[in-house]
């Protein structure tokens, strides 16, 4: 597998070898995710699920493997993602919650420490642990440096990446959960104000604050628009990434956490209904519902599959 990272704008190409199965009397079996997902040579359906350790929060995928933070242990399990076998587990802070891959190294949030954990992809390694504000929860890389949302401190914290030097901190709406980078700049859900703020990347300057639906949580970047996962309405939101202007609203499963974005579509995971809802990312329509295993919190996409994190079972789910 290879991988061209562009720091600029924060965009990974994945180039990803097929296995015979799915490769269908294609000549070149090397496609990008986009391609994959446009040319549909496979239907999403729950495949098998993993064991990963007690209560599952958080997954990213680092172009090769799986990273899943399981909260009540203080680790995070690396997966490897053709077969699920697991390649390693390795210790962070206190009660970890959220997970984000720099093209190097996997950053976790240890909400109880008020720190993130920075590894080595490769083997695991951990290169430093650094402060954060109150309750850090999600985090998102926009080519150079890490946001991370501090849940108790109503800010989001911004860190070098190379060596976690804090650049800033800035304040957002109340309780913020997730983040989003679109190439330019930082989107941020506030559970506890019912909106969602976006910051300019390059110095945290405050560009907007939006209505969504009751108390928002995943957010995803689907290349022109925001999508935000509204746990209190059961919808999901879609606003126009340029001035942040609605453009649907679209109704899921009970209580959605997390959200996203295949190269084609969204998917939406459905905390309360146990399931996954696959939504058209060009006009919101339901392709699809899917049961996984209970209390899925968060999501992640590998270039061919979409895996689910079920906290209540401590498994993934594979679609």
């Amino acid at each position: 597998m290879l991988k061209n990272w562009s720091a600029r704008g924060a965009v990974v190409i994945l180039l990803v070898s097929l296995p015979a199965w799915a490769q269908g009397g294609v000549t070149n079996s090397t496609k990008n995710p986009e391609q994959i997902a446009t040319l549909h040579w496979y239907t999403a359906n729950q495949t098998t699920a993993f064991s990963v350790g007690t209560n599952p929060y958080g997954v990213a995928f680092d172009g090769a493997n799986l990273w899943v933070v399981t909260n009540y242990n203080n680790s995070v399990t690396k997966l490897r993602t053709n077969d699920g076998t697991v390649l390693g587990t390795f210790a962070v802070g206190q009660s970890p919650i959220g997970v984000a891959y720099d093209g190097a190294n996997i950053w976790v949030s240890n909400s109880n420490s008020n720190t993130v954990s920075k590894l080595r992809a490769s083997d695991g390694t951990e290169l430093g642990t650094f402060s954060t504000g109150q309750n850090p929860n999600g985090l998102a890389f926009d080519g150079a440096n890490l946001w991370v949302a501090n849940s108790s401190s109503n800010n989001v914290t911004k860190l070098r990446a190379s060596d976690g030097t804090v650049l800033g901190t800035f304040t957002t709406g109340t309780y913020p959960t997730h983040v989003a980078f679109d190439g330019v700049n930082v989107w941020v859900t506030n559970v506890g104000s019912n909106n969602v703020t976006k910051l300019r990347g390059s110095n945290g300057s405050v560009l907007g604050t939006f209505n969504v639906g009751n108390a928002p949580r995943g957010v995803a970047f689907d290349g022109a628009n925001i999508w935000i996962a509204n746990s209190g309405s059961n919808t999901v939101s879609k606003l126009r990434a340029s001035d942040g202007s609605v453009l649907g609203t679209f109704t899921v499963g009970s209580v959605p956490y997390g959200v996203v974005f295949d190269g084609a579509n969204v998917w939406v995971v459905n905390f309360a209904s146990s399931s996954v809802t696959k939504l058209a990312s060009s006009n919101g329509a339901t392709l699809g519902t899917f049961n996984v295993g209970g209390g899925p919190e968060d999501a992640a996409f590998d270039g061919a599959d979409v895996w689910v994190v079920n906290a209540n079972d401590g498994t993934i789910s594979k679609l």
